[in-house]
């Protein structure tokens, strides 16, 4: 029998705030542990919550840049349950009254577009971080209290593949935007996956699993491939798919059984009484409209219908946001959009890759590279000269001293070109003589001479165009 792969995905993803969700406490990666945590995040007595605007702004920038419907009203409900990573007792949560509904996320598949269909986002904050050491538990309440979005899809996607396109799409789109630094090994975008078979044709789903906790999207990918086998192996055995919790073990690529789920866990969910509803002006959510960032698939046309790149350069290009920043102050100051897509995405990378150096700390300017593109680009100084500048350049260096102090300046006057032509011509009769009996790399190797005379400066464009018409003249 065939079977169809039903996938859902949940992304919990921490907001890019300075500040905890309803604390001043600091939402910072990697500090000593508790030194981020405030009297509210431990939850203890008398305190109260404070809702972080910032925090309600990226949310609305992540319903926004995934065409969801706003709710203006915001409302926040208490999740409660016990667990040592939870010092309250409960979760502040949005379950009845979410931010958003009803969006979508566009992937690219090899069968053309395909919308993925978003049920909600909501607000919620994060929970502590528990490390395990032998028989005992360590607890950071560093993490607790830090702004999140759950971004729960429709069971849409039918396979590993989609659904890694997927993730990856949404988190290009939410880095982009600012909303979170979509930080997958550092924990700040988690997804728990749903998966489930059915028979082709069905519409009743099967039993799912849920994969916790995938920390990348290739895990995301081959966690996925695998449970698809796993479950298609117990359906075609005559056996039934448990509805279980797991993990991904990277180790086997397999996944692992966690918990077995006997039902619903009821969370006794209720209005959060210290918290009032908020009402959002629409003056407020126009202006964060309005300011939204620039997102990749904009700027994807832009690069091909303004810049004339092919979608390769584009998608390169926008795969980096860093990249696509520079590129675009570049482009500011050079009308040579493909020469400079090339410096940037070819030679500019590799020596970032070599010298290991992240694009944040690029130490190339892009006026610089700008200035040395149009040298190139006004025949000033040759593409071979240019990579020559150019790692000086990288070093901090400006290219038209580069040029000055190494003597590189590009020969392009025709007359004192059409000088060394004939002096080489002069000198090589025999090459004359092969020219004429349809040797044409004759051409070539007095070309590479003229080249030497001038000591590389010598226009290469200009210097076989004026050899060819000395050559006729023979």
């Amino acid at each position: 029998m065939e079977y169809e792969t039903i996938i859902g995905i949940e992304i919990h993803c921490e907001l890019k705030t300075k500040t905890k969700m309803f604390s001043s406490g600091r939402a910072e990666f990697g500090q000593a542990p508790n030194s981020c945590a405030s009297e509210v995040d431990l939850g203890l007595p008398g305190t109260l919550p404070c809702l972080n605007e910032h925090g309600v702004e990226l949310a609305l920038r992540a319903c926004m840049g995934t065409h969801c419907e706003i709710d203006p009203l915001l409302k926040f409900d208490r999740k409660n349950y016990y667990y040592s990573d939870l010092p309250k007792g409960f979760q502040i949560t949005q379950q009845f009254h979410p931010i958003g509904r009803n969006g979508y996320v566009e992937i690219d598949t090899e069968n053309g577009k395909k919308k993925i269909r978003l049920n909600r986002i909501h607000m919620e904050e994060d929970t502590a971080k528990q490390f395990h050491t032998g028989s005992n538990t360590l607890i950071d309440f560093n993490r607790a209290g830090t702004p999140l979005i759950e971004i729960v899809s429709e069971p849409d996607m039918r396979c590993g593949k989609e659904a890694a396109a997927y993730v990856e799409q949404l988190k290009n789109m939410l880095y982009y935007m600012g909303v979170s630094d979509c930080k997958m090994e550092e924990g700040s975008m988690r997804c728990d996956v749903n998966v489930s078979l059915r028979p082709c044709g069905s519409d009743t789903f099967g039993t799912k699993t849920e994969i916790k906790n995938l920390n990348s999207i290739a895990n995301v990918q081959k966690a996925i491939d695998y449970e698809t086998m796993r479950q298609k192996e117990l359906l075609e055995a005559g056996k039934q798919v448990d509805q279980e919790t797991r993990r991904f073990d990277e180790a086997t690529r397999t996944t692992v059984l966690m918990r077995k789920k006997e039902g619903n866990v009821d969370y006794k969910f209720f209005p959060e009484p210290n918290i009032f509803p908020i009402q959002l002006s629409e003056e407020w959510i126009d202006h964060i409209r309005q300011t939204l960032p620039e997102l990749p698939e904009k700027r994807k046309e832009k690069y091909m219908n303004v810049y004339g790149l092919s979608e390769y350069d584009a998608n390169t290009l926008t795969s980096v946001k860093e990249l696509s920043d520079f590129y675009d102050e570049v482009v500011t100051q050079t009308d040579e959009y493909k020469l400079a897509c090339n410096w940037c995405t070819v030679e500019m990378m590799a020596y970032l890759n070599k010298e290991n150096i992240k694009l944040v700390n690029n130490p190339l300017s892009s006026a610089h590279l700008a200035d040395m593109i149009n040298m190139v680009a006004k025949g000033e100084i040759s593409g071979k000269q240019a990579k020559t500048v150019f790692e000086e350049m990288m070093k901090g260096k400006d290219p038209r001293k580069v040029v000055e102090e190494k003597g590189m300046k590009q020969l392009s006057d025709p007359e004192a070109i059409r000088a060394l032509v004939i002096k080489v011509l002069d000198n090589n009769p025999n090459a004359i003589n092969d020219f004429k009996n349809g040797k044409d790399r004759a051409v070539g190797a007095l070309i590479g001479q003229v080249m030497k005379l001038s000591r590389g400066t010598a226009n290469p464009a200009m210097a076989s165009q004026i050899m060819n018409e000395e050559l006729k003249k023979r």
